[in-house]
């Protein structure tokens, strides 16, 4: 593989890996079913990555790829139209726009709850992050830090209030500075 190729490949990869799960959340909501949902995220990235020479900027790569998404939903939706259980086109518009202020909310949500975790002390978070991680058992972590399961429940809900109060706030700030 050529070299500029190359890096068109693995920049169009970066992208798309990066807003795949907002993708799949969009065009769940303009489909009935998660098999349908899966075929017509299938044909988006197919397309998404035949016409990736056409995107004007890889910032605009997010709207560009939800562009293509409702029109490949849609697309899907007309071949499908004899189908009884087809969403009408003002109730995909509906859910269009809902699944998109969701991935939106989410993606903030989620950097919001990053610049938390950053701001807790180097204790706290491993703290979090072990009791989180996969396997984890409260038991184990407790008699590890000399404390009763139940004495470390409390830690990790108080921590967890701590990270939930100082998401909102990041996102009220957010929110006023929009």
């Amino acid at each position: 593989m050529e070299s500029v190729e190359r890096y068109r490949h693995d920049q169009f990869l970066r992208l798309y890996v990066e807003h795949e799960e907002d993708l799949r959340g969009f065009v769940r909501s303009l489909v009935p079913t998660l098999e349908d949902a899966r075929e017509v995220l299938q044909e988006t990235a197919a397309l998404l990555w035949r016409k990736f020479d056409d995107l004007d900027s890889t910032e605009n790569f997010r709207r560009w790829a939800f562009g293509v998404a409702r029109m490949e939903a849609l697309t899907f939706r007309r071949d499908r139209a004899r189908d009884r259980h087809v969403f009408s086109e003002d109730l995909i518009r509906l859910l269009e726009a809902e699944a998109e202020e969701a991935a939106v909310q989410g993606y903030r949500e989620v950097r919001a709850l990053e610049a938390c975790l950053k701001k807790l002390p180097q204790v706290q978070r491993t703290s979090l992050e072990t009791a989180y991680s996969t396997g984890a058992r409260i038991d184990e972590m407790a008699l590890a830090s000399g404390r009763t399961p139940m004495a470390l429940y409390k830690v990790l809900h108080r921590l967890r209030m701590t990270l939930a109060d100082c998401i909102r706030m990041t996102l009220e700030r957010e929110e006023g500075t929009a």
